[in-house]
């Protein structure tokens, strides 16, 4: 090999050692996993039964995706629908469903942000953090004012696993 060819080469392999490894096509991301989002789901639900109301829970992956719906026994028919578009606003929006549904009120150049698909401006949509990265979100449908509160304590009981 020549001394050309031998700096080219050299270059190369310099070239490809210096770039970081996030601009080689890796992206390394948090996410909940199947396991943690049953726990959130049945959590949410057992809190909603426990005050008396017949709900759904969806809980959405940070893609936005769903990984578990429960359709309580006796919970309307809306509510697997409703739940899920609460669980998907948060996550689009990294904020609450209602918060979301307070912006539309509050900035009235957002409105349009109501005609995307799934999203949905109404409480019980809370994202699911670890630190202030969004992992996820659950939604919750059935119990109308405590959705909310279904939700969070369904975060809450699975804090120490959000670290």
């Amino acid at each position: 090999m020549g001394p050309s060819l031998k700096r080219c080469a050299a270059f190369a392999i310099a070239t490809v050692v210096s770039v970081p490894a996030s601009a080689q096509g890796i992206v390394t991301q948090k996410n909940i996993s199947l396991a943690l989002a049953q726990a959130i789901a049945n959590a949410a639900l057992a809190q909603c039964e426990s005050m008396g109301f017949k709900v759904s829970v969806t809980v959405v992956d940070r893609a936005g995706l769903p990984l578990v719906m429960l359709r309580g026994d006796g919970s309307g028919l809306h509510t697997p629908e409703g739940s899920d578009r609460k669980a998907y606003t948060a996550r689009t929006f990294s904020q609450p469903s209602a918060a979301f549904a307070q912006r539309l009120l509050d900035d009235p150049a957002s409105v349009g942000s109501r005609q995307y698909t799934r999203v949905l401006a109404l409480s019980g949509g809370l994202p699911i953090k670890v630190g202030d990265e969004v992992v996820g979100a659950v939604g919750v449908s059935g119990s109308p004012g405590k959705d909310d509160i279904c939700s969070q304590a369904a975060i809450d009981k699975v804090a120490d696993q959000l670290k």
